[in-house]
């Protein structure tokens, strides 16, 4: 586990160097603005495929559609202003990803409504079990990983796995 924390320590160090912190306006704590978006669903692969590794199991990959599922889901979720996994057209996650023609099964999907960078966002995904079995799931291969920030700062995190 210690081997986990480290590999999360030494990327969070490259979002940090990717982000600029500004106050949030609530509690006097910092939110991160989304720079280099381009680079953005990389780190999260990398960082995840690490911890993926670390237990032994098959990298997975980033898939076009996914990641326009898990953008479609990000832009919702903000204008419903909730996490949750069901779409203001009451879509499931299947239905979203059937939408984009993704040919595999849905493995799972992770969100996340937070002022934090991605790669805070998948150590505190780590930390629950629930999210943490969809993530270590030996029968993904392909990832959707996509967000959506507000002008306050809030960010809308979704992370789709496919097998």
């Amino acid at each position: 586990m210690t081997r986990v924390f480290l590999i999360l320590a030494a990327a969070a160090m490259t979002v940090i160097s990717a982000c600029t912190p500004v106050p949030d306006g609530t509690s006097g704590g910092q939110v991160y603005r989304i720079r280099n978006t381009e680079k953005v669903q990389f780190r999260m692969v990398d960082s995840l495929n690490a911890l993926r590794q670390a237990r032994g199991l098959n990298t997975v990959s980033l898939n076009a559609q996914l990641n326009a599922a898990a953008a479609t889901h990000s832009r919702d979720m903000a204008v419903q202003n909730r996490p949750w996994h069901f779409g203001s057209d009451g879509s499931s996650p299947l239905e979203r990803v059937a939408r984009t023609g993704y040919p595999g099964p849905v493995v799972g999907e992770t969100i996340s409504e937070t002022y934090e960078s991605e790669l805070e966002t998948l150590a505190a995904w780590m930390e629950e079990p629930t999210t943490r079995q969809v993530l270590m799931d030996p029968a993904a291969i392909g990832m959707g990983f996509s967000w959506h920030q507000e002008e306050n700062g809030k960010i809308w995190w979704t992370l789709i796995l496919g097998g």
